[in-house]
């Protein structure tokens, strides 16, 4: 019997999924690398770091997800290396050993991790959120100052640790700013006191003259909107020039705040500097129109790796998950035609969907094309939809219920106030590949 091709997937988010399933009736087998065992929602991983959702509540076993699927296997590894000439990858397996795998067809799907533009040490004061470890290590960090600030006697020490500062007007950073102050308003203020929490200072910090830049001018003036309703200052146009133990430094002045997180910037995954091919300013590898590399047809970058504009639009495709399953739908029907004969590839279109971002209760913005919607309607069509693209049947029951029970009573059943996971070096910055 002849042997089948070998695919080899390297990340199991959103587009190193979308590659494999669209290959599930294919005579090749399929190798799906990831360092977790787990696939992430990373659209809702800021609700772990804000109390209103548990890890497991927006994440599902890898070997789960496809165990239907009999011609994938999956590797709990890390790759270290990649050889795109000798069609070998290195594998560091858990326990220390290391693990030589060949393929004939490869895909990285490795994601991106936090950039800090060249000032890595404020990782140190200001956790970015890619990962679970992320979410756990915001999620302590924010419920650790308020209980530091219940037991301060110090007002201008308690003022600081109430003080919680978010680098980034994008989607992330609108959502955590106004889940913040939902804590501190609504969740929490009748579980303490000696410290009023409804007195805790967010602030969000955008270089760019408007939040939500990604999005339309409605969906940015709206988020301003009520994020300043809510209580929330914005600061546009302002750079961040500093971040130390004790605060952030921005328009030449320190704002002392004992919290500080990163939403900011991101950078590919450090495995596209190992192909040969050229990359853009934040490490994207500079793929070709049917996502493959220059001179490497059986090579593939997709979803926060990829570099690559719409031939029909000239937008880059934006590093979002739709973006990222569409060009991993993409690469599976590529290759599986490739290997039913078919000699000429297509070119990847991308379609836009929509955009949207959640700011707090019953409030958010939705882009989708010509229709804009605010307020209530966009947060429930954000909740049905969010729901719908969740892994697990249980998980989308479990979400809605605690949505549902949060709404209602105002109140966050995940504040629990683990471990530094940086005290036993389990914190790693990069993202799961």
């Amino acid at each position: 019997m002849a042997k089948h091709p070998k695919l080899l997937i390297v990340g199991g988010g959103f587009g190193g999924l979308a590659v494999a399933r669209a290959m599930a009736r294919e005579p090749v087998e399929i190798v799906l690398v990831d360092r977790h065992n787990y696939h992430l929602f990373q659209p809702l991983l800021y609700q772990v770091a804000t109390a209103a959702l548990s890890p497991a509540e927006i994440a599902a076993p890898i070997r789960r997800i496809l165990r239907s699927q009999e011609n994938v296997e999956v590797r709990l590894a890390e790759v270290t290396t990649v050889d795109v000439v000798g069609k070998t990858v290195t594998l560091q397996i858990p326990g220390g050993g290391q693990l030589l795998e060949s393929f004939d067809y490869l895909v990285l799907a490795a994601g991106a991790t936090h950039s800090y533009f060249g000032n890595d040490g404020w990782a140190r004061w200001a956790p970015g959120l890619k990962t679970v470890d992320d979410a756990l290590e915001i999620r302590r960090q924010v419920l650790a100052a308020f209980e530091a600030a219940e037991l301060e006697e110090q007002e201008q020490e308690r003022r600081a640790k109430l003080t919680f500062v978010v680098v980034g007007g994008g989607p992330t950073g609108v959502e955590l700013a106004g889940a913040l102050r939902e804590i501190a308003v609504e969740s929490i203020p009748a579980d303490f006191r000696r410290v009023d929490t409804k007195t805790a200072r967010i602030v969000v910090v955008e270089g760019q003259d408007r939040l939500l830049p990604t999005m339309s001018a409605c969906a940015s003036g709206r988020a301003l909107k009520d994020l300043t309703a809510m209580g929330v200052e914005v600061k546009l146009n302002t750079l961040v020039t500093e971040v130390t133990d004790s605060g952030v430094v921005f328009e030449g002045k320190l704002l002392p705040a004992s919290n500080v997180i990163w939403a900011a910037g991101v950078k590919a995954s450090g495995l596209g500097a190992q192909l040969g091919a050229e990359l853009d300013h934040v490490g994207r590898v500079k793929a070709l129109p049917d996502c493959s590399l220059p001179g490497r047809p059986h090579v593939f970058a997709i979803g926060d790796m990829a570099c690559l504009a719409d031939p029909q639009t000239g937008l880059q495709v934006p590093g979002m998950a739709q973006g990222a399953m569409q060009m991993g739908a993409f690469v599976g029907r590529t290759i599986a035609d490739e290997l039913k004969g078919v000699e000429s590839r297509g070119t990847f279109h991308y379609r836009d969907k929509g955009s949207m971002a959640t700011i707090g209760k019953a409030r958010a913005v939705v882009d989708m094309g010509r229709l804009f919607l605010a307020g209530l309607p966009a947060w429930l069509f954000w909740c049905f939809l969010h729901v719908f693209f969740l892994i697990g049947f249980k998980n989308k029951i479990v979400v809605m219920l605690s949505w549902a029970w949060t709404y209602v009573v105002h109140s966050r059943g995940a504040r629990l106030i683990t471990r530094d996971p940086r005290s036993t070096n389990a914190h790693d910055p990069d993202i799961s590949r």
